[in-house]
């Protein structure tokens, strides 16, 4: 298996780990679409135990059989699929090495009444199936989170000491925390702090909302000037809570929304750092095809290719540079070769961006990306005031000469 340097330098982090734990962590960084990048997008299915199967499979009958949760995320080329011990039973011999596999061993169930979770699989149970992890599910504010946090000792301990590397879901509930609280900025960004603290190597929380709850946080929020006002921010915020970034961050994608609101989510996660999404209900509960388009869809959105769109904001390395800015020689027409700038693709290797004869180049080891200049067939130059430099060339603006201008719409990258 080829590491990227990205996915070695996320290994470097984790220093008191022995091989065989950077080893399934290689395998879950490095698996799907978005292996190598530093990114994962993970298929989470325990939500059979959580709010039984009617609720969880109903919508989308073919999701009752466990087979079909192996194939959407293998399908989809995503970097892991998370469940409990049955179901993973059910698929580990036809999918064998096929995806890497995280065993939740840990469950509640919706017909409970207290805020705990009961220990429903183990270490030798994941290595018997041949799984990367194991998951397990804390919830801080809890009246058994001290009790939770010794199994999660115990677990993690023995996990690491075969090679396997821990996932924890940190979850705030218990009876001091209201519904906004439990995903309130200060809350998430303590709870995943608790969980990097009980020595996780990948922690999921959800995404925080601009609420903080506890009053004695407020103060430190407000005279430090903690900024929240967008979800970027607030989940910048809460992966520093993990000691500085050094442990990968991944984010919920909560009850099943839509497809809108959930895309505009993720881009809040991939501009605030996060190390990428855990997304159950929102996508097996749909049609396949329509979960493969919406799995694919995010992916692009942590790739940086979403849309031209996108890609023209402030901000981004696929942005056109302003006109004023572009290079001339001294008759006017664009030189041969101008380096412009060097910058980190959204895949996490470095690009270079360069233009010739009048096209803007900017490539990585993996994108190639070929902007058109537009300019005056007369004089070689833009015009600052020329349209062009602000609407798509499919428009087929003009200079102020009155020239047309002499290339047309920018195209997708070519992967």
């Amino acid at each position: 298996m080829r590491i990227t340097q990205r996915v070695k330098k996320i290994l470097d982090r984790y220093e008191s780990d022995n091989p065989g734990t950077k080893a399934n962590l290689a395998r879950i960084l490095m698996e799907g679409k978005l292996g190598g990048s530093g990114k994962l997008v993970i298929l989470p299915v325990d939500q059979g135990f959580e709010h039984g199967p009617a609720r969880s499979f109903a919508p989308n009958p073919p999701a009752y059989d466990p087979h079909y949760h192996f194939q959407l995320a293998i399908d989809a080329g995503l970097s892991a699929y998370a469940a409990p011990l049955g179901m993973i039973e059910a698929g580990a011999d036809s999918f064998a090495g096929a995806i890497p596999t995280i065993l939740k061993v840990n469950s509640s169930n919706s017909l409970a009444t207290s805020k705990d979770q009961a220990v429903t699989g183990s270490v030798a149970d994941a290595l018997r199936l041949g799984c990367a992890a194991i998951g397990f599910t804390i919830y801080p504010g809890s009246e058994y989170a001290f009790e939770q946090m010794e199994e999660l000792r115990e677990l993690a301990e023995e996990a690491k000491s075969v090679g396997l590397a821990v996932v924890v879901w940190s979850y705030p509930r218990g009876p001091g925390l209201d519904k906004a609280a439990e995903t309130a900025l200060d809350i998430c960004a303590y709870a995943a702090h608790m969980a990097a603290l009980m020595g996780a190597h990948i922690i999921k929380v959800k995404p925080p909302t601009e609420v903080v709850s506890l009053e004695a946080a407020k103060k430190v929020y407000e005279k430090q000037g903690i900024d929240r006002s967008t979800l970027a921010r607030r989940v910048e915020h809460v992966v520093q809570s993990a000691f500085a970034g050094r442990r990968l961050v991944v984010f919920s994608g909560g009850e099943s929304t839509g497809t809108e609101a959930l895309y505009e989510t993720v881009r809040g996660l991939r501009d605030g750092g996060a190390s990428g999404s855990i997304i159950g209900r929102n996508t097996f509960q749909r049609p396949k095809e329509e979960a493969l388009a919406m799995l694919a869809k995010i992916i692009e959105i942590y790739q940086g290719r979403a849309s031209w769109t996108e890609r023209r904001g402030a901000g981004s390395i696929w942005a056109p540079r302003p006109c004023s800015s572009r290079p001339r020689s001294r008759t006017g027409w664009p030189p041969r070769w101008t380096p412009a700038t060097s910058q980190r693709c959204s895949c996490g290797l470095r690009t270079l961006t360069t233009r010739r004869f009048g096209v803007q180049s900017t490539r990585c080891g993996r994108w190639l990306r070929r902007e058109p200049l537009p300019f005056c067939s007369m004089t070689g130059r833009i015009s600052p005031s020329s349209p062009a430099a602000t609407v798509p060339m499919s428009a087929r603006a003009t200079c102020r000469h009155g020239q047309r201008a002499c290339c047309s719409a920018p195209s997708g990258p070519l992967a």
